[in-house]
């Protein structure tokens, strides 16, 4: 999958994403391993990316998520780079590094094989951050369907979620409705 194989329904959840976040006033940074940076560039074709997106770090190797992002590498270490930890610390290291009021990060492995922690193909997780809010996790394994699928299907979660998160009472300032969540 390239830029210029984007598909309509990616672009379609971006422009929704960067709609919301234009009518909230709230800036997006990126975190991605096993989709490359593709998340960011499909937000970045969406109306309003200009003006809030802020751009991304594309973190593929261990030592990568350490020193960019402050990833702990004693949790690479112990947990691997593909679990809901290492998402929410890439998302949250994303956030403290950057100017945005958003982060949404993607690890997971995308093929054509194992990765070095023995982690199966079409394992990916995924985090939105928010400062001063706990992150949302998801966990997904797509199975081996194929890299760019792999990469497709974590992309659209990861906009659906970040969709999600933003249409969310409690991240305009409304402490009360945290408890709903």
């Amino acid at each position: 999958m390239g830029i210029g194989t984007l598909s309509q329904d990616l672009t379609s959840i971006a422009k929704r994403v960067l709609a919301l976040a234009c009518e909230r006033r709230v800036g997006i940074i990126t975190a991605e391993s096993c989709t490359s940076g593709l998340l960011a560039t499909t937000l970045s074709e969406a109306p309003g990316a200009a003006e809030l997106l802020h751009g991304g770090f594309v973190t593929y190797t261990k030592e990568n998520k350490t020193a960019a992002l402050g990833v702990p590498a004693d949790l690479l270490k112990s947990r691997g780079a593909v679990c809901p930890e290492v998402a929410a610390a890439m998302a949250e290291g994303a956030l403290a590094r950057s100017p945005a009021d958003v982060a949404v990060a993607i690890t997971g492995v995308a093929g054509p094989a194992k990765d070095e922690d023995g982690n199966p193909v079409g394992l990916v997780c995924i985090a939105v951050a928010r400062k001063s809010c706990p992150p949302s996790v998801l966990e997904r394994n797509y199975g081996d369907i194929g890299r760019d699928a792999v990469r497709e299907r974590a992309m659209k979660d990861a906009l659906l979620e970040l969709e999600r998160r933003l249409a969310l009472s409690y991240w305009q300032g409304d402490a009360g409705a945290a408890a709903q969540d």
